[in-house]
Protein backbone atom coordinates (compact mmCIF):
# COMPACT_ATOMS: atom_id res chain seq x y z
CA UNK A 1 0.00 0.00 0.00
CA UNK A 2 1.25 3.47 -0.90
CA UNK A 3 0.44 6.47 1.25
CA UNK A 4 0.68 9.97 -0.18
CA UNK A 5 2.19 12.69 1.98
CA UNK A 6 2.34 16.06 0.27
CA UNK A 7 2.43 18.59 3.11
CA UNK A 8 5.87 20.03 2.40
CA UNK A 9 7.01 22.43 -0.28
CA UNK A 10 10.64 21.36 -0.63
CA UNK A 11 12.28 18.56 -2.65
CA UNK A 12 10.32 15.35 -3.09
CA UNK A 13 11.46 12.27 -1.15
CA UNK A 14 10.29 8.68 -1.58
CA UNK A 15 10.62 6.55 1.58
CA UNK A 16 10.67 2.79 0.99
CA UNK A 17 10.56 0.97 4.33
CA UNK A 18 8.48 -2.08 5.34
CA UNK A 19 8.64 -1.41 9.11
CA UNK A 20 5.65 0.86 9.87
CA UNK A 21 7.16 2.57 12.94
CA UNK A 22 10.35 3.51 11.11
CA UNK A 23 8.41 4.66 8.05
CA UNK A 24 6.16 6.84 10.21
CA UNK A 25 9.13 8.38 12.00
CA UNK A 26 10.84 9.26 8.72
CA UNK A 27 7.65 10.62 7.15
CA UNK A 28 6.85 12.85 10.11
CA UNK A 29 10.35 14.24 10.50
CA UNK A 30 10.80 14.93 6.81
CA UNK A 31 7.43 16.67 6.53
CA UNK A 32 8.22 18.85 9.54
CA UNK A 33 11.47 19.91 7.88
CA UNK A 34 9.69 21.00 4.72
CA UNK A 35 9.81 18.09 2.30
CA UNK A 36 7.11 16.55 0.16
CA UNK A 37 7.05 12.87 1.11
CA UNK A 38 5.59 9.71 -0.39
CA UNK A 39 6.06 6.33 1.26
CA UNK A 40 5.67 2.67 0.40
CA UNK A 41 6.74 -0.68 1.81
CA UNK A 42 7.81 -2.90 -1.11
CA UNK A 43 10.42 -2.89 -3.84
CA UNK A 44 7.92 -3.39 -6.67
CA UNK A 45 5.80 -0.42 -5.59
CA UNK A 46 8.99 1.64 -5.21
CA UNK A 47 9.80 1.11 -8.90
CA UNK A 48 6.31 2.27 -9.84
CA UNK A 49 6.36 5.32 -7.57
CA UNK A 50 9.81 6.46 -8.70
CA UNK A 51 8.40 6.83 -12.20
CA UNK A 52 5.09 8.39 -11.12
CA UNK A 53 6.22 10.63 -8.26
CA UNK A 54 9.67 11.51 -9.71
CA UNK A 55 11.38 12.05 -6.33
CA UNK A 56 14.59 14.01 -5.93
CA UNK A 57 15.86 11.34 -3.53
CA UNK A 58 14.99 7.75 -2.61
CA UNK A 59 15.38 6.55 1.00
CA UNK A 60 15.52 2.82 0.45
CA UNK A 61 15.50 -0.01 2.97
CA UNK A 62 17.64 -2.93 1.84
CA UNK A 63 15.64 -5.78 3.40
CA UNK A 64 12.22 -5.52 1.76
CA UNK A 65 9.61 -8.32 1.52
CA UNK A 66 9.91 -8.75 -2.26
CA UNK A 67 12.81 -7.14 -4.14
CA UNK A 68 15.67 -6.06 -1.92
CA UNK A 69 16.93 -2.50 -2.07
CA UNK A 70 20.04 -3.46 -4.03
CA UNK A 71 17.92 -5.05 -6.77
CA UNK A 72 15.57 -2.05 -6.86
CA UNK A 73 18.57 0.22 -7.42
CA UNK A 74 20.03 -2.03 -10.11
CA UNK A 75 16.74 -2.00 -12.01
CA UNK A 76 16.50 1.77 -11.78
CA UNK A 77 20.03 2.24 -13.09
CA UNK A 78 19.51 -0.30 -15.87
CA UNK A 79 16.41 1.64 -16.94
CA UNK A 80 18.47 4.84 -17.07
CA UNK A 81 16.95 6.35 -13.92
CA UNK A 82 19.59 8.20 -11.91
CA UNK A 83 17.48 9.19 -8.86
CA UNK A 84 19.89 9.39 -5.90
CA UNK A 85 19.54 6.52 -3.39
CA UNK A 86 20.23 6.57 0.35
CA UNK A 87 20.21 3.01 1.72
CA UNK A 88 18.77 2.32 5.19
CA UNK A 89 19.66 -1.10 6.55
CA UNK A 90 20.64 -3.27 9.50
CA UNK A 91 23.20 -5.04 7.30
CA UNK A 92 26.47 -3.42 8.31
CA UNK A 93 29.13 -5.72 6.84
CA UNK A 94 31.65 -4.03 4.55
CA UNK A 95 30.63 -6.40 1.76
CA UNK A 96 27.04 -5.15 2.01
CA UNK A 97 28.16 -1.53 1.79
CA UNK A 98 30.26 -2.35 -1.27
CA UNK A 99 27.32 -4.18 -2.87
CA UNK A 100 25.00 -1.23 -2.28
CA UNK A 101 27.35 1.37 -3.65
CA UNK A 102 28.26 -0.87 -6.60
CA UNK A 103 24.56 -1.23 -7.41
CA UNK A 104 24.36 2.54 -7.82
CA UNK A 105 23.58 3.80 -4.33
CA UNK A 106 24.82 7.22 -3.22
CA UNK A 107 25.14 6.71 0.54
CA UNK A 108 24.43 4.25 3.33
CA UNK A 109 22.98 4.62 6.87
CA UNK A 110 22.99 1.69 9.30
CA UNK A 111 20.11 0.80 11.64
CA UNK A 112 19.47 1.70 14.37
CA UNK A 113 20.12 5.16 13.01
CA UNK A 114 20.03 8.67 14.35
CA UNK A 115 17.41 10.86 12.67
CA UNK A 116 19.94 13.67 12.76
CA UNK A 117 22.39 11.56 10.79
CA UNK A 118 19.76 10.68 8.19
CA UNK A 119 18.86 14.37 7.76
CA UNK A 120 22.51 15.30 7.27
CA UNK A 121 23.02 12.55 4.68
CA UNK A 122 19.92 13.73 2.79
CA UNK A 123 21.18 17.30 2.89
CA UNK A 124 24.57 16.30 1.51
CA UNK A 125 23.07 14.28 -1.36
CA UNK A 126 20.60 17.01 -2.32
CA UNK A 127 23.33 19.61 -2.34
CA UNK A 128 25.50 17.41 -4.56
CA UNK A 129 22.61 17.05 -6.99
CA UNK A 130 21.73 20.76 -6.96
CA UNK A 131 18.44 20.64 -5.02
CA UNK A 132 17.27 23.37 -2.66
CA UNK A 133 17.23 22.45 1.02
CA UNK A 134 14.52 23.93 3.33
CA UNK A 135 15.95 26.63 5.60
CA UNK A 136 14.90 24.95 8.85
CA UNK A 137 16.37 21.69 7.65
CA UNK A 138 19.74 23.34 7.12
CA UNK A 139 19.65 24.29 10.82
CA UNK A 140 18.22 20.95 12.03
CA UNK A 141 15.13 22.56 13.60
CA UNK A 142 11.79 20.96 14.54
CA UNK A 143 8.83 23.17 15.47
CA UNK A 144 5.42 22.44 16.99
CA UNK A 145 3.16 25.14 18.42
CA UNK A 146 5.43 27.30 20.65
CA UNK A 147 8.09 24.58 20.97
CA UNK A 148 11.33 24.77 18.99
CA UNK A 149 13.92 21.99 19.05
CA UNK A 150 17.33 22.67 17.52
CA UNK A 151 19.06 19.35 16.83
CA UNK A 152 22.35 20.97 15.84
CA UNK A 153 22.64 23.09 19.00
CA UNK A 154 20.90 20.40 21.11
CA UNK A 155 18.63 23.07 22.60
CA UNK A 156 14.89 23.37 23.21
CA UNK A 157 12.89 26.57 23.66
CA UNK A 158 9.23 27.11 24.50
CA UNK A 159 7.79 30.52 23.76
CA UNK A 160 11.35 31.80 23.64
CA UNK A 161 12.34 30.32 27.02
CA UNK A 162 15.20 27.81 27.16
CA UNK A 163 14.34 24.37 28.56
CA UNK A 164 17.32 22.37 29.92
CA UNK A 165 16.94 18.66 29.05
CA UNK A 166 18.97 15.53 29.59
CA UNK A 167 20.05 13.62 26.43
CA UNK A 168 17.24 11.07 26.87
CA UNK A 169 14.64 13.79 27.46
CA UNK A 170 15.87 15.60 24.36
CA UNK A 171 15.65 12.44 22.21
CA UNK A 172 12.17 11.67 23.54
CA UNK A 173 10.91 15.17 22.79
CA UNK A 174 12.43 15.05 19.29
CA UNK A 175 10.61 11.78 18.59
CA UNK A 176 7.30 13.10 19.91
CA UNK A 177 7.63 16.32 17.90
CA UNK A 178 8.47 14.36 14.76
CA UNK A 179 5.23 12.41 15.31
CA UNK A 180 3.04 15.37 16.25
CA UNK A 181 -0.69 14.69 15.82
CA UNK A 182 -0.04 10.94 15.57
CA UNK A 183 -0.58 8.21 18.15
CA UNK A 184 2.65 6.34 18.96
CA UNK A 185 2.82 3.29 21.19
CA UNK A 186 5.06 2.72 24.18
CA UNK A 187 6.89 0.04 22.19
CA UNK A 188 7.55 2.47 19.32
CA UNK A 189 8.91 5.05 21.73
CA UNK A 190 11.16 2.50 23.42
CA UNK A 191 12.39 1.32 20.02
CA UNK A 192 13.35 4.76 18.78
CA UNK A 193 14.42 6.58 21.95
CA UNK A 194 16.06 3.66 23.75
CA UNK A 195 17.42 2.20 20.49
CA UNK A 196 15.56 -1.08 20.10
CA UNK A 197 17.29 -2.97 22.93
CA UNK A 198 15.73 -1.65 26.13
CA UNK A 199 14.88 -4.56 28.42
CA UNK A 200 13.80 -2.72 31.58
CA UNK A 201 10.46 -1.49 32.88
CA UNK A 202 8.36 -0.04 30.07
CA UNK A 203 6.84 2.46 32.50
CA UNK A 204 10.02 4.50 32.05
CA UNK A 205 8.26 6.14 29.07
CA UNK A 206 5.52 7.60 31.29
CA UNK A 207 8.15 8.72 33.78
CA UNK A 208 10.09 10.65 31.16
CA UNK A 209 6.94 12.17 29.68
CA UNK A 210 6.16 13.52 33.17
CA UNK A 211 9.70 14.96 33.35
CA UNK A 212 9.17 16.74 30.03
CA UNK A 213 5.81 18.19 31.09
CA UNK A 214 7.27 19.41 34.38
CA UNK A 215 10.22 21.12 32.68
CA UNK A 216 8.03 22.62 29.97
CA UNK A 217 5.55 24.02 32.51
CA UNK A 218 8.36 25.44 34.64
CA UNK A 219 9.82 27.27 31.63
CA UNK A 220 6.58 29.21 31.04
CA UNK A 221 6.45 30.44 34.66
CA UNK A 222 9.70 32.35 34.43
Amino acid sequence: MVEQRADGTGPKLLVVEDEPSIRTLLESTLRLTGYEVLSTGTGQSALVEVERFAPHLLLLDVMLPDLDGFEVTRRLRTAGNDTPVLFLTARTELSDRITGLSAGGDDYVSKPFSIGEVLLRIQAILRRTGQDVPADYQRGILRYADLELDEDAHEVHRAGHYIPLSPTEFNLLAYLMANANRVVSRVQILDHVWHYDFAGDGRIVETYVKYLRRRSTASTRR
